[in-house]
């Protein structure tokens, strides 16, 4: 029996899910997790325990314990694990990305530089010290701009700003975020600096796909029909397959596929996210890792020439990891989507009414709330999680999109404001 090295947080909503993959394809899942590493075992799982951020001891413990019960493969959930796997895969002769790449993938800052250095179409941008005088710095921005951290995720700390008033608001709002104790743990340079762009206008979409030794597969693109044009960037509703034409698709998967080959990546499952207007494709990211959360839940496929039946997304990922062709795995005839609930205003979470009616709209699979009661909801652009998610399939994405938005509809949330402590 194949082992395969999972690397991601303790509390990642996708553990589950690959477990089941596992099984499935009859490998052993072996875990590495951020977790403290003078506990014996505390959830009894086996699990390595590392720290993302590559410091050399960690990582010569998680190469060590490898090296004891070799893994056949390695995939990563997040964009630090994906960091650490590729110095694991390096170390263990595996399939995987170059750390480089990895680590460049993650750095906003390196990511535009090697767009720009491959000739694909990228904003102007700067970056900027988060210690510097915010008064000099507006400036340097060409407005409208977009204000954000070097390596954070999912939009979190990402703010436009249309004139230096705003500028200088935003610049303390975002040297507040990255001074909290939950980055300055993470111990990265990154998290001094700043990104400035000029604000890209157009519509935005999400890929999913894999490299297999530099060759892009696309699995799907996703549509975000809501308007992100700021001030903040909440992502919600995903849908596939997407509505626009033939060759505006082909447009958005070459210009991945080459922002890929320009950060260097090569092997493994990508996350990419794009805007697209008159003057192109331009490529925001792509990531060494597949999309996050329960938001992978919305991809479900289908073996070519095979008995009738769906597969998940992580079992196709395990299955590309452990060396099969998974060219032969497409995603279901079905439109399907996700809608990941905002957090409408900061408070302490009362709770929800209104999900069996949710869940009893036309088309919808799942209503899963994953924020707990009586804790605090943080909306963006400091905050980085959602209220929960709701999924639907249906035989054209309109129809998808439409259930989504009547679920949300369905769904009345209580949040007190919080009580000040003196």
């Amino acid at each position: 029996m194949k082992r395969v090295l999972l690397i991601a947080t303790t509390t990642g909503y996708q553990l589950r899910s690959f477990g089941e993959a596992a099984r499935a394809v009859g490998a052993t899942l072996m875990l590495a997790t951020d977790r403290c590493d003078q506990l014996d075992d505390p959830w009894s799982d086996r699990a390595i325990p590392v720290r993302f951020g590559g410091e050399p001891d960690s990582l010569a413990a998680a190469i060590a314990a490898c090296s004891r019960e070799r893994p056949d493969a390695i995939v990563a959930v997040g964009d630090r694990p994906a960091v650490l796997a590729a110095h694991l895969t390096a170390a263990l002769g595996l399939e995987g990305n170059p750390v480089a790449a990895a680590a460049r993938s993650r750095n906003k800052l390196q990511a535009r530089e090697a767009f720009l250095r491959a000739g694909l179409p990228t904003p102007d941008f700067t970056v900027v010290s988060l210690h510097d005088d915010p008064v000099l710095l507006p400036s340097q921005a060409v407005y409208p701009a977009v204000l954000k951290p070097l390596a954070l995720s999912g939009s979190r700390g990402v703010m436009r700003v249309n004139d230096s008033a705003e500028f200088a608001d935003a610049f303390g709002r975002l040297r507040t975020l990255m001074m909290s104790p939950d980055i300055r743990i993470e111990r990265e340079a990154a998290h001094d600096a700043a990104l400035i762009e000029s604000f890209i206008p157009g519509v935005e979409f999400a890929i999913e796909g894999v490299l297999t030794r530099g060759d892009f597969q696309p699995f799907a693109i996703f549509d975000k029909p809501d308007p992100l044009d700021g001030p903040f960037f909440e992502e919600s509703i995903y849908l596939t397959p997407s509505r626009q034409p033939v060759a505006v698709q082909e447009a958005i998967v070459s210009a991945v596929a080459h922002a890929a080959r320009a950060l260097g990546l090569r092997h493994g499952p990508i996350h990419a996210e794009c805007r697209v207007n008159p003057s192109g494709v331009y490529v925001l990211e792509v990531a060494a890792r597949p999309i996050g959360g329960l938001c992978a839940r919305a991809l479900r496929f289908e073996r070519v020439s095979a008995a009738p039946g769906l597969v998940s997304f992580e079992e196709v990922l395990l299955r590309h990891a452990l060396g099969e062709d998974v060219r032969a795995y497409w995603r279901e005839p079905a439109a399907s989507g996700v809608m990941m609930i905002p957090i409408p205003q900061r408070g302490v979470f009362r709770g929800v009414d209104g999900v069996d009616a949710a869940r009893g709209v036309a088309n919808i699979d799942e209503v899963r709330i994953t924020a707990k009661e009586d804790t605090i909801l943080v909306p963006l652009p400091e905050g980085h999680s959602y209220l929960g998610f709701i999924f639907a399939h249906a035989n054209e994405t309109t129809t998808v999109e439409r259930a989504l938005r009547d679920a949300h509809a369905q769904l009345r949330f209580a949040i007190e404001r919080e009580v000040p402590v003196l």
